[in-house]
């Protein structure tokens, strides 16, 4: 992350808990087996294509374990890394880069699997002008790492959670008695705050009630086809912002990207991912 992000609280408190979790009183085998004066070596070694993500993670998770550590990395998040690519190299106790290894690497596996997955998805939908977005499917207390890994690999954020941006979904509306009436209680409770509204709908009649609406940002189209979603785009004609959402995959991404539609999001950019391959080699020095 960037040299203000990683300093972030939420982030220090997240490894630390990490930590705890993994070592709890102490790292038995290490320190059964290692004295402080074991040194050793180590390198990072990438085992499948992808992005790169949490290289800073990593570094930060080591510098807890001990900060005499030194780790290098020869890549930055965001860059495309191959199998076989060794993308860091460390230098330190022998037990306390053993003790930090599993840490370090279920960070920058699951950042960069987010990252590599949001960059599919990008790279499938490039060229129509519509931009793929998150959600809130994100691994709880992981979120900064989620969204942060997202951008990372081309994709953008959706609002980061309940207080950012306004969402009217179904039960908001039923609640509320209407559409209309959800969009009413929402700007009188913002009043001039800067923060957007969006409402979901689920047909062209809740699309048309909610362009009657005063203050209505961006429309969803919750569970479209294709086609219907072309004539809700049309519909809509930029009057505000559009996005899709519900039923999307790699296989017909493309498709829902050429009807015309702002941002198109999908859950499994986090929800489902699959972590990159990386693995740390290991070789005691004396």
């Amino acid at each position: 992350m960037n040299s203000s992000g990683i300093h972030h609280a939420s982030i220090l408190r997240l490894v630390q808990i990490a930590l705890r979790e993994d070592i709890g009183i102490g790292d038995i085998t290490a320190e059964s087996i290692f004295s402080d004066h074991d040194m050793a070596r180590a390198t990072f070694l990438v085992k499948q294509d992808g992005i790169i993500c949490g290289c800073d993670i990593a570094k930060l998770v080591f510098k807890n374990i001990d900060d005499e550590i030194e780790c290098e990395f020869s890549v930055k998040d965001g860059d495309v890394v191959k199998n076989g690519e060794t993308i860091a190299r460390l230098k330190g106790r022998a037990a306390s880069l053993l003790t930090a290894e599993r840490t370090a690497l279920n960070f920058m596996q699951r950042m960069s699997g987010v990252a590599t997955m949001a960059n599919v998805y990008s790279q499938a939908v490039k060229g129509t002008g519509a931009k793929i977005l998150d959600t809130r499917k994100t691994i709880p207390a992981w979120r900064i790492l989620d969204k942060y890994a997202v951008k990372v690999g081309g994709a953008y954020n959706h609002r980061f959670g309940l207080f950012d941006m306004a969402m009217i979904k179904d039960n908001h509306a039923l609640a509320a008695g209407s559409i209309t009436k959800a969009v009413q209680k929402c700007r009188a409770e913002i009043g001039k705050r800067n923060i957007k509204i969006e409402v979901e709908t689920q047909d062209l009649e809740t699309i048309k009630e909610a362009l009657a609406c005063e203050g209505v940002d961006r429309i969803m189209f919750d569970n479209f086809t294709p086609e219907l979603m072309r004539e809700a785009v049309k519909l809509v004609s930029k009057k505000c912002e559009t996005e899709a959402s519900g039923g999307i995959t790699l296989d017909n991404v493309r498709a829902y990207a050429e009807t015309g539609v702002d941002f198109i999001s999908i859950g499994a950019l986090t929800h489902s991912v699959k972590a990159l391959d990386i693995s740390m080699d290991f070789e005691l020095t004396k």
